[in-house]
């Protein structure tokens, strides 16, 4: 036993030996392998970071002369027109998304539309009545229930669907629906084949029963008590938390939109972005001024070309005070009713920055505070603004 214990210990020793021998030249070659496989200070300072994913708060789509986003609580939409005079082209467009949305309403249906040509939405609609939804309307008398020139709304009256016309010269201008009292759909679109294919517009969608029943509150005042315009009963503003943003709906002209506007604006602290079918409010055009005079703002604006430069248009007051004009590309019409204020705020819906929008129409407005969204309309501020013109030198005489 000790004699085989003692070759055991003199062969461990043999090994410690061997190895501790062997130590320094496996760690130099380790550190010669390392070095040939380790990139040098610059090569490591040009590799690219590994990339940190953001969040993704919305998906894109894309349909026939444009585009859309589909968001946790909303969607939004802008049309592309690309000038096409080809009727025949003209199908599978923004439209689609709302015939979609009416193929899957299964309760009610409340609509308040200025104009109404479009066939899909006119056979979504008369599909729907057909089927057991409850459908009222409410639109404007001239534009809409007697345009001699659009029987869309007559029609769909005689199937047996009620509606009501504001019967004035004021117009119902809203562009609105409330499906099954949960999605409202809203913004500068009417449901017109110029609508959808011709003239740049905005629709958007909100999945909220909030905002849904107040909506429906002005809905109502409408179609049930008659009450147009300044006749409303109603204050008009409502405020909704949707979708990691704020959502403030304004119905006009019962509440004080301009006052609305112009606290949106004396918030600004960078840049206001205008595209819009009309401007003629004075105030809202010198509270602009006023602000960018005041904290050096950048001011840009696209103006529908016609009658951007005659003599009730803002567009000479913002581009004479040193605003970055310019008028629209599109030979049909560019028909947003949006300012976007930093980048972070949205003003859209029916409302026409004008007097007869503040003073007698039935509007609505949205004022949206959420990054994505806002973003995504100045997407579209700048899509335009590429297509657009300069001011021609002899296009405005300033003092």
């Amino acid at each position: 036993m000790d004699s085989n214990r003692g070759i055991w210990l003199k062969a461990a020793r043999a090994l410690r030996t061997l190895v501790l021998g062997f130590l320094p030249l496996i760690l130099m070659l380790a550190l010669v392998l390392r070095s040939a496989h380790q990139p040098s200070p610059a090569a490591r300072s040009s590799m690219p970071a590994k990339a940190t994913a953001a969040p993704q708060t919305y998906r894109e789509i894309r349909f026939n002369f444009g585009r859309g986003y589909i968001g946790d609580g909303w969607r939004l939409y802008f049309n592309e027109p690309d000038a096409s005079a080809d009727r025949s082209a003209y199908q599978g467009g923004i439209e689609q998304a709302l015939v979609d949305a009416i193929d899957q309403t299964r309760e009610s249906l409340d609509i308040a539309v200025f104009e109404m040509n479009s066939e899909p939405i006119y056979q979504a609609l008369l599909e729907a009545h057909r089927r057991g939804v409850a459908l009222r309307i409410v639109t404007d008398d001239d534009h809409g229930l007697n345009d001699s020139k659009n029987v869309a709304l007559r029609q769909l009256q005689a199937a047996g669907i009620p509606l009501v016309d504001d019967g004035r010269s004021g117009l119902m201008h809203n562009k609105f629906m409330i499906l099954d009292g949960r999605t409202v759909w809203t913004g500068s679109w009417n449901y017109t084949v110029n609508g959808a294919y011709r003239n740049n517009n905005n629709a958007l969608v909100i999945e909220s029963e909030v905002a849904a029943a107040a909506y429906r509150t002005e809905f109502d005042e409408m179609f049930e008590r008659r009450e147009f315009g300044t006749g409303s009963s109603d204050d008009g503003v409502v405020q909704v938390t949707q979708a990691e943003g704020e959502f403030s709906i304004i119905f006009g002209s019962e509440a004080d939109e301009v006052s609305a506007l112009r606290t949106v604006i004396g918030r600004a602290k960078r840049s206001i972005h205008i595209m819009t079918f009309v401007f003629s409010l004075e105030e809202l055009a010198e509270a602009i001024l006023l602000k960018a005079a005041q904290e050096d703002i950048a001011v840009r604006g696209i103006f529908e070309k016609r009658n951007s430069a005659a003599s009730w248009s803002q567009l000479p007051a913002l581009h004479c005070a040193g605003a970055e004009m310019r008028q629209d590309g599109n030979p049909y019409a560019l028909h947003h009713k949006v300012i976007i204020v930093d980048g972070s705020t949205v003003i859209t819906g029916s409302f026409n920055f004008s007097k007869n929008a503040a003073k007698s129409n039935d509007e609505n407005i949205l004022i949206i505070r959420h990054e994505a969204i806002a973003g995504l309309y100045l997407d579209e501020w700048r899509r335009i603004w590429n297509g657009a013109a300069e001011l021609a030198p002899d296009a405005v005489q300033c003092d």
